[in-house]
């Protein structure tokens, strides 16, 4: 790269980052979102503004754009985490799923009567599809609603709806290649991608945990971050080589260290490179916006922003409303929903690249996502009002028909043996699909290293292969028996009989059968190339028999390690937190528990705590932003985002982990803005006479007091520090750091 070129790329990467700190400061002054920001301050940088210098060289900055993609989709992955999909439970996904395929069809439909193409049609569907997981919670804390009944559901169907966003656009780059739609290559897309990410989080469950674990005490935030980054970039090329986009690569790495015990160190160095490219992302979104294009297609841009509001409202009312959520719940949420963000850009920014989108669909879309941006507060507000409105125009019965649905499938009851049986077959579909992946990859890498010309040219051709499959099938042994092994333990037996007498045998030896039967055939696959199909059958039967009766007993420890190893990795963060794994002596555990805003004791002392007393632990260490303090003595105080190491009985941590974990509350019905106030008291105020623990001034008045003005003997003012024994008289003034609109009664 020549030295003007450097220049150009340094003098535009200071002039877009300069616009992008002077609209941040602008929209949170106007409590607007800062990706609004991000956008205007990239259409001053474009040539489309001509008042202003722009960018020299727009390819710079697509490549930082790029990088950011990267970055943004591994932040997500960290904050992610599979385990938290499985938390969410069926009903988000039902949910999300009607959403999404709701928005995409209606999408479709508004594209071909615009008169776009089969492929654009489908891409516009899919930007269309995504509801925005930052504005949302930017407008729900803005408007301080975080503790609604509905909020927990409307998250856990953006945390699904990301996960079919990362779906949606491998299946649309496919569509971009193909220029087609087929519901076979869509079918083995899907598939394809099922299996990769199956084996990258195997390999990486069994690999980074233990990696992080046994190099523990080398590893510095500077290397954290260094590691981190550098698997983020290598599986973001694994994905390109295995025919994926960089950006689900990046997501899948993030979802992998999101199960770790450093998921939330890393979560924290990586947030300033992910804030700085993230920056440049949505500034080059903002530099493709032509207000010629806005001007010109402004029906299209108004046709589209109604389709998404009236969309998003009816599919995620109804998604809520199948799912046996409560009437005013399902038309919050469906409010809620009310816009498109990140995810349109980024499936937009796939389409461009790919060359199959229009020129003006992108700006198109930037125009559709703010003007959305800005009504959702306005949407949120209104749910209420619309479904006390309801209330009044729907026929009675319709009302009590819906209570009655929401009512039973809330509280339908399961009976527990079904529940276990539900529990036993997903186990085996699980490892079913878990060693089946794994056996590929080891064929996969085997071939892949038998491939190399050193070794080929070595041993010959036929020789090689030859040694391929006799290395295979002694690698894939112990997965084979794990897939054929007896799939109930003898704790889920023995419920079994408990609650219903007896143990049916029919699904054992179904799923047993069936696991043989897919055994078989993998072995015989694997000898087709040196026998015919009736011999190797023949084999892959006598293989499997030997493999099942005659090494069980060399195989069954070793595997049930192995799965025990594999289990803890992917359990890793959660068995950190409960101590579940870390016994020290009998029912005694460590465990490390994270301290939230909401916790009764953050802010106290530790002999104030008494955690020992109240809670039957102790706490043997504290970590502070990465320094551990071993052993604390009584006068540490306990302040939110500490980490506290204890030790206690497995009841005693669970008692106390929603304790410590409680997510501090807001009143739902107010709004306002802490700043620093001097108030001065009057005769007339109700807490003259009083002392500062009889006032209550936080708990009343929200304010805490950081001083008290007297006037002095001589006159000259002095500065009483607060104790809970100072008495206040009029005349006092109160320094507090309070909402105003809170102290006036003061």
């Amino acid at each position: 790269m020549s030295e003007l070129e450097i220049h150009k790329l340094i003098s535009d990467l200071a002039l877009i980052l300069g616009l992008g700190a002077v609209a941040t400061i602008v929209f949170k002054k106007l409590k607007q979102p800062v990706v609004l920001g991000y956008i205007v301050a990239g259409f001053i940088a474009s040539p489309h503004f001509a008042f202003f210098s722009s960018v020299a060289n727009e390819s710079n900055i697509e490549f930082w754009a790029q990088i950011g993609i990267i970055v943004l989709l591994f932040s997500l992955g960290l904050e992610f985490s599979f385990k938290k999909l499985v938390n969410v439970g069926g009903s988000a996904i039902v949910t999300a799923g009607i959403i999404v395929l709701g928005m995409i069809g209606l999408g479709f439909m508004v594209g071909k009567l615009m008169g776009y193409d089969l492929v654009n049609s489908i891409f516009l569907g899919g930007m269309m599809s995504m509801s925005s997981t930052t504005i949302i919670i930017k407008a729900l804390t803005d408007l301080n609603m975080r503790q609604r009944r509905f909020v927990p559901m409307i998250f856990a169907v953006l945390v699904v709806e990301d996960l079919i966003a990362v779906v949606l656009m491998v299946v649309l780059s496919g569509v971009a290649v193909d220029k087609s739609v087929e519901g076979g290559k869509m079918i083995g897309s899907i598939i394809s991608l099922s299996f990769f990410l199956v084996m990258w989080f195997t390999v990486g469950i069994f690999l980074i945990p233990a990696i992080f674990k046994h190099y523990k005490r080398l590893i510095s935030d500077e290397m954290m971050l260094i590691i981190s980054m550098g698997l983020c970039f290598l599986m973001a090329i694994l994905s390109v080589e295995a025919g994926f986009s960089l950006a689900l690569g990046a997501f899948v790495m993030g979802s992998i260290l999101a199960g770790t015990v450093e998921a939330k160190r890393i979560e924290h160095l990586v947030s300033p490179i992910k804030d700085l490219f993230g920056a440049v992302f949505f500034i080059s979104v903002g530099m493709m916006v032509d207000p010629n294009i806005l001007v010109e297609h402004a029906g299209t841009i108004a046709l589209l922003s109604v389709v998404v509001i009236v969309g998003m409202i009816t599919f995620g009312t109804f998604g809520m409303l199948a799912t046996g959520q409560p009437l005013k719940n399902a038309i919050e949420s469906g409010f809620t929903l009310t816009q498109i963000g990140e995810f349109s850009f980024i499936i937009a920014s796939l389409g461009t690249g790919l060359g199959v989108l229009k020129p003006t669909t992108y700006p198109i879309i930037v125009a559709v996502s703010v003007i959305t941006t800005f009504t959702t507060p306005f949407f949120i507000k209104q749910a209420e009002p619309c479904y006390s409105g309801l209330l009044k125009v729907l026929p009675a019965r319709w009302i009590v028909a819906l209570s009655g649905y929401s009512d039973t499938a809330q509280k339908a009851e399961v009976p527990e043996s079904r529940e276990l049986w539900k529990k036993i077959i997903a186990r085996y579909l699980l490892r079913l699909t878990l060693y089946f992946a794994i056996m590929v990859t080891v064929a996969i890498v085997i071939d892949e290293v038998m491939e190399w010309g050193s070794v080929q040219s070595y041993l010959g051709e036929e020789n090689s292969e030859k040694i391929w499959t006799v290395l295979t099938i002694l690698c894939i042994i112990p997965f084979l028996w794990s897939i054929m092994r007896f799939p109930i333990g003898e704790n889920e037996r023995r419920r079994l009989v408990e609650l219903t007498g007896k143990v049916s045998y029919v699904p054992i030896v179904l799923m047993e059968t069936f696991s043989f039967i897919l055994c078989t055939g993998f072995m015989a696959l694997m000898l087709s190339d040196y026998y015919n199909s009736h011999t190797s059958l023949f084999m892959g039967i006598v293989i499997n028999l030997i493999i099942v009766f005659a090494l069980t007993p060399m195989l069954k420890k070793r595997m049930t390690r192995l799965e025990h190893f594999f289990i803890d990795n992917a359990n890793q963060r959660e068995n950190h937190r409960t101590g579940k794994n870390n016994t020290l002596v009998s029912d005694m555990h460590l465990a490390y528990i994270t301290v939230e805003p909401g916790c009764p004791f953050a802010g106290e002392q530790l002999r104030d705590a008494d955690l020992r007393r109240k809670y039957g632990v102790n706490v043997v260490n504290i970590e502070r932003r990465g320094t551990i303090y071993p052993v604390p003595k009584s006068d540490m105080r306990v302040f939110p985002g500490d980490v506290l190491g204890v030790i206690g009985t497995e009841k005693a941590i669970e008692r106390l982990l929603p304790i410590a974990e409680k997510e501090e509350k807001h009143d739902v019905h107010s709004a306002g803005e802490a700043k620093l106030l001097h108030i001065a008291i009057k005769d007339s105020s109700p807490i003259v006479g009083m002392n500062l623990k009889r006032a209550r001034l936080r708990e009343d008045y929200s304010a805490l007091l950081v001083a008290v003005q007297r006037d002095g003997e001589d006159g000259e003012p002095t500065y009483l520090s607060p104790t809970p024994d100072i008495t206040f008289i009029a005349g006092d003034v109160l320094w507090l750091v309070a909402d105003p609109a809170t102290v006036k009664k003061l």
